[in-house]
């Protein structure tokens, strides 16, 4: 809602930047200003957790050396946001009192905050970006982190991304006057009749789940099955309506236009964490895990997996866990997420090369029913976060699937260590 709120601004903005009305730093003004209120207006006090933020990291940026400043970075980042998911939980499940709304938008939004944080104190440790703030006044030294503090705090992605680094939003937003991109309107429409139509999908979803209440004692295992992953096709829907209202206020504000993409046509998809056909269309766990939530991937890619030299696998996932604040069932879920992508390297790098292309057909689609049976699990785990989802998924005999896909992974690791020692 507070985004469909913004896209009338986020058209001022745009409006005002191409007809010149707008110097480069009102731009950053702009951007940052409409933040600070969209902040203040949806969060209340609790907006002070991203100005905290924000103002640790520009003292860091000042006074730290930029090879050590992304650990000192990712430190306090990851602490602070800790602090508040731990305290929401204490307060949710010992103290049984209500949170506030406000709290939890304010946490979901820090967590995006992380992202872009560290992915500007990544830039600034392999010297992608260099920020030399030496100017002789104060004034000139504000001139000079405004950029910063207007990707940061940038109202077209305080609620809901997608991650854009930095040197591209420099770029563009210097660029807003000099030719493209064209007019946003339309395919703002668009996007937004995308988010309508999931929106009456889910709500369908939805009526029909609560007219066929699953009976967990009598019903068919079949039936149990696909009325957990219509449950769990509900949850991903409210990510994909999201997502796309998402891109519509970043389009609205002229971002997301890339002319020059390699092997694309010009297009405003250049900012997108995923469309539904093309996650939906999955037949194997390691694509639904690269292109759900897409530019978060990149960001656990670059921050945690090419970094670890043992388990990058594992401790990518154990690092998303954490981040996404360690509720008692989400254990399982990554756990079972990072086991099921390993699954899915050796099943299918043992066993499709050895099917004919007749039977490749069926085990493409068998291969599309187990991942859609595989997220469905993860997705319940994670997003109801609390052990009642285990016993939904037990009682339902869906947790077989993945528990059968690990298995299997034991079982090829076991031969393939054999056929080590036979060698």
């Amino acid at each position: 809602m507070h985004q469909c709120l913004s896209l009338p601004f986020a058209f001022l903005f745009y409006f005002l930047a191409k007809q010149g009305y707008l110097f480069l730093t009102y731009r950053y003004l702009f951007v940052c200003v409409g933040g600070c209120v969209l902040a203040v207006v949806t969060m209340g006090i609790y907006s002070l957790l991203l100005f905290t933020s924000t103002f640790v990291f520009i003292l860091l940026v000042c006074s730290v050396d930029p090879s050590c400043i992304h650990l000192w970075t990712f430190a306090f980042q990851m602490s602070w946001q800790t602090f508040w998911h731990l305290l929401i939980q204490y307060r949710e499940y010992y103290l049984h009192e209500p949170v506030c709304t406000r709290l939890f938008l304010a946490v979901s939004s820090l967590m995006l905050l992380t992202q872009r944080i560290t992915s500007v104190s990544m830039d600034l440790q392999e010297k992608r970006v260099m920020l030399t703030v030496n100017a002789s006044s104060k004034r000139k030294a504000c001139v000079m982190l405004l950029p910063l503090i207007s990707y940061i705090l940038s109202f077209t992605t305080l609620l809901g991304g997608p991650l854009c680094s930095y040197s591209r939003f420099v770029s563009q937003m210097a660029d807003m006057r000099l030719g493209p991109p064209p007019n946003p309107l339309g395919v703002v429409f668009l996007k937004s009749m995308q988010v309508l139509l999931l929106e009456c999908f889910r709500y369908c979803l939805v009526y029909f789940l609560k007219r066929n209440t699953c009976d967990l004692s009598n019903s068919i295992i079949l039936y149990r099955a696909l009325w957990v992953w219509g449950l769990a096709m509900v949850l991903r829907i409210q990510y994909y309506s999201h997502w796309r209202m998402s891109e519509c206020l970043n389009n609205a504000a002229g971002f997301g236009f890339w002319e020059n993409s390699p092997g694309d046509s010009p297009g405003w998809s250049g900012l997108s964490d995923g469309d539904f056909w093309t996650i939906e269309a999955s037949t194997r766990m390691s694509e639904f895990a690269r292109r759900w939530n897409a530019t978060t991937a990149s960001w656990l890619r670059r921050l945690v997996y090419t970094r670890c030299k043992h388990f990058p696998l594992f401790m990518t996932f154990s690092f998303s866990l954490w981040w996404h604040g360690v509720h008692d069932s989400q254990f399982v879920g990554f756990l079972t997420l990072a086991a099921t992508v390993k699954a899915d390297y050796h099943i299918h790098r043992r066993l499709r090369p050895k099917l004919s292309s007749t039977w490749r057909k069926t085990y493409i689609c068998l291969s599309w029913i187990n991942t859609q049976m595989i997220v469905a699990c993860i997705i319940i785990t994670v997003e109801l976060r609390n052990m009642s989802s285990l016993r939904l998924l037990s009682m339902t005999y869906i947790g077989l699937v993945p528990l059968f896909n690990i298995i299997l992974l034991f079982i090829l690791l076991k031969l393939n260590t054999d056929t080590d020692v036979v060698m």
